[in-house]
């Protein structure tokens, strides 16, 4: 049965003489940039576009000139997490998108064995309605993941239409346009040369499903810029700041990276295991620091972006947070 026109989630357009011969997938992927060509897709094949009054449910269907196509994109459906009222760091929030800094410990999507107390728990209750829909679903758009135990700035789509902007800019990877993703990490030792990049592939450990490794053969290319900030030693002990931009965003890359030339960072009990024993090198009270602090040292204190409805540049900082800062100041006495 062709749809109701005039239903409010109804989108009609008439198929122009230059479009003619155009996959129906992704003639209304350019009409309605608003969605995905995956989410198009899907509308699809559940029958939720007409032409010329009756069903198309081929997405590879060639349109013709003069048609006219309706596509009824139902309203969202709540999601299936349920909303917590869970305290946010706000940064920034419009209609579009919400800018937050996320602590350390906070995981960022349900899962098994976090299926509550996550951030997008949180993103539902804060943002209830303003969620407009994404992929159908009252959720918020998540575009790229911080690991449970690093902090820092994240960006978050209220809209499907922010969720394909920012998407594509994530997987782009600020090659042709303003993503900036800058990080703190503390690290053993001192990296040499103090500036430097670091390309490798990337790609599960065969003997840990949970850790990621360097991959000769079927690794996903992964590229780090790094550059030392600051430097501290002992005499028995090095530590380093360093600042690291992402060129690629494969999974715990930062620490993959670093643990692969040597200087893991402090705290990361999964990529530099080895050196645990080299917390009893440290002198007082940065010892007792580190040991409190309970997971990796790496912030992400920088988050660029191009706004996808008015294509603003915004730049967001978050400082570190005060168990890192308390650290780092500690071993500011001991300055090379």
């Amino acid at each position: 049965m062709a749809m109701d026109p005039i239903d409010e989630t109804a989108h009609a357009t008439l198929v122009p003489e230059a479009e003619a011969g155009t996959r129906l997938d992704a003639f209304l992927a350019n009409q309605f940039p608003q969605f995905s060509r995956n989410r198009i897709k899907e509308l699809i094949l559940s029958g939720a576009v007409d032409v010329d009054g009756a069903v198309r449910d081929v997405p590879r269907y060639r349109v013709r000139a003069g048609e006219s196509i309706v596509l009824a994109a139902p309203e969202p459906v709540e999601a299936t997490p349920r909303p917590q009222d869970i305290a946010l760091d706000i940064l920034h929030e419009d209609a579009h998108l919400i800018v937050i800094a996320k602590p350390a410990g906070l995981v960022v999507h349900p899962a098994p064995g976090n299926a509550e107390g996550t951030l997008v728990n949180a993103l539902l209750h804060h943002c209830g309605e303003s969620l407009s829909g994404i992929g159908g679903v009252r959720r918020p758009g998540i575009v790229h993941r911080l690991d449970k135990d690093t902090s820092g700035v994240m960006v978050v789509a209220k809209t499907e239409a922010a969720h394909k902007g920012l998407s594509d800019q994530f997987a782009d990877h600020g090659r042709t346009g303003p993503l900036e993703r800058a990080y703190t990490a503390l690290v053993w030792g001192a990296p040499d040369p103090l500036r430097g990049r670091i390309e490798t592939t990337i790609g599960r450990d065969p003997h840990n499903r949970l850790k990621q490794s360097v991959r000769a053969a079927d690794g996903r290319v992964a590229i780090t810029h790094y550059r030392v900030t600051e430097r501290w030693a002992g005499e028995k002990w090095a530590v380093s700041s360093v600042d690291c931009r992402l060129e690629t965003g494969r999974t715990h890359q930062i620490r993959v990276h670093l643990g692969h030339i040597g200087h893991p960072l402090l705290g990361d009990p999964v990529y530099g295991s080895g050196f645990a024993t080299k917390i009893n090198t440290l002198p007082e009270p940065a010892r007792a620091l580190l040991s409190g602090l309970g997971r990796q040292a790496l912030h992400a204190r920088l988050l660029g972006f191009a706004h996808p409805a008015t294509g603003e540049t915004l730049r967001f900082e978050a400082p570190l947070p005060p168990e890192l800062q308390a650290l780092a100041t500690e071993l500011t006495r001991f300055a090379l």
